[in-house]
């Protein structure tokens, strides 16, 4: 069987980190949704999502497919309902289509067209950008399980300090020394060639991906991601970095979701709860409006390649678009549009081939190329994100 992962109703609702990936490349726990799903099929899968991420994230079709909803975590009920799927049939939760059988991939879905299957377990999904963070607990104790499962950590250390080893697994070529991980809480993974330098206090849940770094004097608070080649130091409380970011310094990041290629300046610091106690709203890019997230805590959402200055610091319930810079000293508005450069004094437009060229000399520093589909992707979304740039 093909399958494929669609970005379905959701993928709004989960700007800004959807305007350079389809939903089911958010990392959620240890892995992203698409890594999730490929573990648990046991097959590689596609995307149906933007035109103008295709090429980086192309669709491929055959004679019989099942299309997922991307913004969906797998489980043992749901991917049997699904693997039991066929032609002609949707998997219905609650009136919300969860997956559907075709022939025809591409065509536009109609729930009127397809035999509804009733599934009647519960459904992890994100749903909102603040789920990512909330719910990485979760997510990481799943992910430790289908990750860990019969099979046995590699040796860590004596110079380390451990309590509860037995839900800490560390993972061939990593390194950690005299630091203090503590899985009382939750369990902590430490992926392959990960680095945790000494001095660091962990305190789990915690998922340190593949060539991550934890530089000396590290404080974490779980459930925190730190995805692969991200480094990371100061103080950070139940947040979840994507993948090739930094945040490198001292400064505090809680409740937060950082995408790629972002850079936190030294001492920069995010607000995550509010003076008054009160519960935070958060930009929604779909209405236009600040939306009631039901939380108390809830810090900054940042996007791709978005980075701040040396003490920047952040309102409660920020959020920065794609590939802006903020750099002057105060707190700078709770919604800062992609592309802005700037920021408490003001902000101006930050043009993509002056952009492109820092994306491209940051890229390659961690061995990656800045390619022409990469551009591409960033030029369209200086153009879906114009109408915002009122400074």
């Amino acid at each position: 069987m093909n399958y494929i992962l669609s970005d379905g109703d959701y993928r709004k609702a989960m700007l800004p980190f959807t305007f350079t990936r389809p939903v089911a490349e958010i990392r959620i726990g240890i892995l992203t949704l698409r890594e999730k799903w490929e573990k648990w099929l046991q097959t590689q899968v596609s995307f149906r999502t933007e035109d103008y991420l295709s090429k980086k994230f192309p669709l491929v079709t055959a004679d019989e497919n099942v299309v997922i909803i991307g913004n969906i975590l797998p489980d043992v009920p749901l991917v049997e309902h699904i693997k039991q799927l066929g032609m002609g049939q949707a998997l219905v939760y609650k009136n919300e289509v969860l997956a559907y059988g075709t022939n025809e991939p591409e065509k536009p879905f109609r729930l009127d067209d397809y035999e509804r299957v009733e599934y009647k377990s519960e459904v992890f999904a994100l749903k909102n950008t603040w789920d990512i963070f909330s719910r990485n607990g979760e997510a990481l104790e799943a992910d430790f399980e289908l990750l860990t499962k019969g099979r046995k950590s590699a040796p860590i250390s004596d110079t380390n300090s451990l309590i509860h080893p037995e839900r800490i697994f560390v993972e061939e070529g990593a390194t950690v020394e005299h630091s203090i991980l503590n899985a009382t809480k939750g369990s902590i993974y430490i992926g392959k060639n990960a680095e945790i330098w000494e001095g660091s206090l962990i305190r789990g849940g915690f998922a340190l991906c593949d060539h991550a770094i934890v530089k000396m004097g590290g404080k974490i608070y779980g459930p925190t991601t730190v995805g692969p080649y991200g480094k990371v130091c100061g103080e950070i409380n139940n947040s979840v970095i994507f993948g090739h970011s930094s945040k490198g310094h001292e400064g505090y990041l809680g409740n937060s979701v950082l995408g790629e290629w972002c850079n936190i300046g030294a001492a920069s610091n995010n607000s995550n709860l509010k003076n008054n106690y009160a519960k935070v709203r958060l930009w929604n890019y779909d209405t236009e409006t600040f939306d009631h997230t039901g939380l108390q805590f809830c810090g900054l959402m940042m996007g791709d390649h978005s980075k701040t200055a040396i003490n920047t610091m952040f309102n409660t319930g920020t959020v920065i678009g794609v590939n802006s810079n903020i750099y002057t000293p105060g707190f700078p508005r709770n919604f800062i549009p992609s592309f802005s450069w700037g920021g408490a004094s003001g902000f101006k437009e930050y043009q993509p081939k002056k952009a492109s060229e820092a994306a491209k000399v940051m890229m390659a520093r961690r061995g990656k190329e800045f390619d022409e589909v990469e551009e591409s992707i960033l030029n369209k979304v200086f153009e879906l994100t114009q109408k915002w740039r009122k400074y």
